[in-house]
């Protein structure tokens, strides 16, 4: 099946918007990133609002959160008055910025929670107090295994990463 440009773009859109709500960003921030994806050229907040149907103070709000996320880029034009914006189109480089804030956001706010919970007073043998501590022990050791692994992958190189998946997956060994 063979689809008009038009159509594929909204298509892309909408589903961005959709994945993006599982990232941790609301739907219509998602489409203003999908949007500016796919743009050949920069975009104005003006051009957003109209292709998305969107507010102004939607597009400016969704497109300063983008801006913070590390995911759009604001783009000068001489003469014009107008902002325009343009985001990263190297989607390992979106990947690894969308892993960034997302440990800077949850990961990074728990881990230190997780080790506050972890100093529980009480007697070890009472079932309430040991089954407590287990669990957030078992928490914080998943929770900093996975910040590790996530440093790695924010500091991975895109042929090191794809290369140790498929390692990964193949059961082969260096």
């Amino acid at each position: 099946m063979v689809m008009q440009l038009a159509e594929a773009k909204a298509q892309f859109i909408a589903n961005w918007g959709r994945f993006g709500t599982n990232w941790g960003i609301n739907r219509t921030m998602a489409q203003i990133h999908a949007l500016l994806l796919v743009s050949a050229d920069p975009l104005s907040a003006e051009d957003v609002m109209e292709q998305l149907s969107i507010s102004r103070g939607n597009a400016n709000m969704n497109i300063r959160e983008l801006i913070d996320w590390g995911l759009v880029q604001k783009v000068l034009f001489a003469g014009e008055r107008k902002e325009f914006f343009t985001a990263e189109k190297d989607i390992w480089k979106v990947a690894r910025q969308i892993i960034k804030e997302r440990k800077k956001r949850e990961l990074d706010l728990m881990l230190p929670v997780l080790d506050e919970l972890s100093h529980v007073e009480g007697d070890k043998k009472d079932k309430n107090v040991k089954t407590f501590t287990d669990t957030i022990q078992n928490i914080r050791k998943f929770s900093s295994q996975a910040d590790k692994v996530l440093d790695t992958m924010i500091k991975a190189d895109e042929h090191w990463f794809i290369g140790n998946l498929v390692k990964m997956f193949s059961g082969k060994k260096d």
